[in-house]
């Protein structure tokens, strides 16, 4: 940028793009409002102007995380469609935005763009006639499954990501007898399918969902076309 190049104006959404970056590139413990200041080659201060303080802006890197889910709305899909999407498409936030997924999970968000996710999960529940509590528990269920998911590959790679290199020779030191399944399933342990495991494990939610009691009078309609 030349010196006759007019500067971008200073916003709150720069600041926050400022910030993704910076987290994602380096980690949570480097943002600093210091640090995002030098992101922008702005003053300091000047970022108090659009965001208060620190936690303010953890609070919007959270909400633009979270804002990016791509929600699709089709009435015409049955609800178990539009649960599966809700869930996957918080699975590719998280593959995005691997280093910023802890500021979701340790900040509030309380905007209509934060909250979208959560109004979308309810309404597919309302739709297929769960009743509100149940609708809730739903909700609570979809994120904890996408949550646990991606804690769950990260983990897995980090314990058994050694398997695919060494295979047999991991077993070498086991008992037969103690360990017969974990050696016979080697080449299973081995084989690690982040994709295959989410999905096998989202059907079983999906299963366990259509198995609840629902409204009476909407059960059989809401059950959508194709899930008999």
């Amino acid at each position: 940028m030349t010196s006759d190049t007019p500067r971008p104006a200073l916003t709150r959404d720069r600041i926050v793009h400022a910030a993704v970056a910076l987290i994602e590139r380096e980690g949570a413990d480097a943002l600093s409002m210091r640090r995002v200041a030098a992101e922008l080659d702005v003053a300091v201060m000047s970022l108090y102007n659009h965001v208060p303080n620190k936690t303010a802006l953890l609070e919007g890197v959270a909400e633009h995380i979270v804002a990016g889910l791509q929600l699709v709305d089709d009435p015409a899909a049955p609800w178990q469609e539009g649960a599966r999407a809700l869930v996957r498409a918080f699975r590719k936030v998280a593959h995005d935005n691997p280093r910023c997924m802890t500021i979701v999970f340790t900040h509030k968000i309380d905007t209509a763009a934060g909250l979208r996710p959560m109004e979308r999960a309810l309404a597919l529940a309302d739709a297929a006639g769960f009743d509100g509590g149940t609708a809730v528990r739903i909700m609570r269920a979809l994120l904890a499954y996408a949550i646990g998911a991606q804690m769950r590959e990260f983990g897995m790679e980090k314990m058994l990501g050694h398997l695919a290199e060494n295979g047999a020779k991991s077993w070498e030191h086991l008992h037969p007898e103690e360990f017969r399944h974990v050696i016979a399933y080697g080449p299973e342990l081995a084989g690690h399918d982040p994709e295959t495991d989410f999905e096998f494990g989202l059907d079983l939610l999906i299963a366990a969902l259509e198995a609840l009691p629902r409204r009476p009078a909407e059960a059989a309609e809401a059950a959508g076309p194709g899930t008999g």
